[in-house]
């Protein structure tokens, strides 16, 4: 009898439902692909290289807006802002929101079906996803009911907005004016905001890993958002080692979405501009390497404790930038441009399911399409109001084609195929690249090239319908 019971038993196990996997998403702010894994040799990354060796690496991965809050309005909705209401797209979607939601959030979706939602830091615009003064108001969500717990660690740095922009020690910015740019300080790594951060992250690992339930787990590192400070140990990784030139550094000729990078050039700057000082603008880079280095560090910690509690085999991790950043590319030191080098950020996925692992594909995919794939890894009916689309093709398959990306802000909106940028401002002055060519976004052939700028901008305003 007993032999027949554990028959019974065994062979219910073996057609039981299998575990869902976790997620860990980790989002990391104004990372551009500055990455030894997208090819750029002189910066240290080790701890992304490794989880770029386990996974897929999309080098032409493009984000839906070159700013933080709306961006991540569509990595957590799943959905283009039509309304292009900019950083404050996920506030404005929460005063609208009916309950039950008709369209959830990638987070509230995965808690509707058994999950356990955390966020950790910046993974919503504000620090912790909420709003007030200080960025700290529990009666002001940036998603309501989508998490589990969101959390902030805030230290001496006592609340949200102090972390978002504040260097060493707990300094707060008050002012942009006052504060550096740029700023090494000697200590360990929990003498900036993202130590505290990953510091958290570490302590909800090991508690959702033993949770029977699975877990989605979002963990929004700052740095290198501004102001460019880590801890010294990463600026010395850079000292004397060459930059490579800065490519097409003149600001364009011509109408453009070009800017005069009033983010950046707000901060403290001693009376340097990067544009004329050569020497400074080599400095700038380094820093902001010293930021992207601080960053790995931080996602090598929270990937080693993932693989302490033995969840790694059944966790999809993605490791995404938010939006690119330019270091100089068209004169532009910042993003809120429509160029290449604002909208083009890392994207790595990494899972059992992913066939020649460590492969790069250079298909064209958007942060619109993350949604739908999660969705599919995780065996969940992927909900009907997505944007995007799976990428489960190029996952299995780097040579798999992509398809178009879109992006917006409020100066026009843009379409990238693997060939063309079009560029439509909002007074309908057209843009159009060809990036077959060595000039690529330095030269507009848009009334050279006029049925392939009106085909693209037939396809965009199909696609933003």
């Amino acid at each position: 009898m007993r032999t027949l019971l554990t028959l019974i038993l065994g062979l219910c196990a073996a057609h039981a439902e299998p575990t869902k996997p976790n997620v860990l998403l980790i989002c990391v702010d104004d990372l551009r692909p500055e990455l030894k894994c997208f090819g750029v040799d002189y910066i240290q990354s080790p701890n992304i290289d490794r989880l770029a060796g386990t996974g897929r690496i999309f080098t032409h991965h493009y984000v839906q807006a070159p700013t933080c809050g709306a961006s991540r309005f569509t990595l957590l909705t799943g959905r283009y802002d039509r309304q292009l209401r900019g950083n404050d797209a996920l506030f404005a979607r929460a005063k609208k929101l009916e309950e039950p939601p008709v369209q959830p959030s990638m987070p509230r979706f995965f808690r509707d079906h058994g999950y356990t939602t955390v966020s950790v830091g910046k993974v919503s615009h504000h620090p912790g996803g909420r709003g007030g003064a200080n960025w700290d108001d529990d009666t002001q969500p940036e998603i309501p009911n989508a998490w589990t717990r969101h959390l902030q660690p805030t230290g001496p740095w006592k609340h949200p907005r102090g972390i978002m922009h504040g260097l060493s020690n707990g300094e707060i910015r008050v002012t942009r004016g006052t504060m550096d740019v740029l700023q090494a300080t000697p200590g360990p790594d929990s003498i900036y905001p993202d130590g505290l951060i990953t510091d958290q992250a570490l302590e909800e690992i090991e508690t959702l890993a033993k949770d029977d339930a699975p877990f989605f787990l979002a963990v929004g590192i700052i740095r290198p958002h501004l102001p460019f400070g880590a801890p010294e140990k990463y600026l010395k990784l850079y000292e004397g080692v060459e930059l490579p030139p800065i490519p097409h550094p003149a600001k364009p000729e011509g109408k453009t979405t070009w800017h005069g990078s009033g983010e950046f050039y707000g901060y403290h700057r001693w009376g340097k501009d990067p544009r004329k000082d050569a020497e400074f603008a080599t400095e700038v880079r380094r820093h902001y390497a010293a930021c992207v280095s601080y960053a790995d560090a931080q996602v090598g910690r929270i990937l080693a404790a993932l693989d302490e509690t033995g969840e790694r085999e059944n966790t999809v991790v993605v490791l995404w930038g938010d939006h690119g950043w330019h270091l100089g590319e068209h004169g532009i030191w910042g993003k809120h441009a429509l160029f290449e080098e604002s909208l083009r950020s890392p994207l790595i996925v990494s899972h059992p399911a992913v066939e020649s692992a460590g492969e790069a594909t250079d298909a064209i995919v958007e942060t619109v399409d993350i949604f739908p794939t999660l969705c599919d890894l995780a065996k969940l009916d992927t909900p009907d109001q997505l944007d995007g689309q799976s990428l489960i093709p190029q996952i299995k398959d780097p040579q798999a084609s992509g398809s178009i990306a879109i992006s917006y802000h409020r100066k026009g909106q843009t379409i990238r195929t693997n060939t063309h940028r079009l560029i439509a401002h909002s007074d309908g002055f057209l843009e159009l690249y060809d990036h077959r060519t060595t000039e690529a976004e330095t030269k507009n052939i848009a009334k050279d090239h006029p049925e392939v700028a009106s085909e693209l901008k037939q396809r965009l305003k199909k696609a933003l319908k």
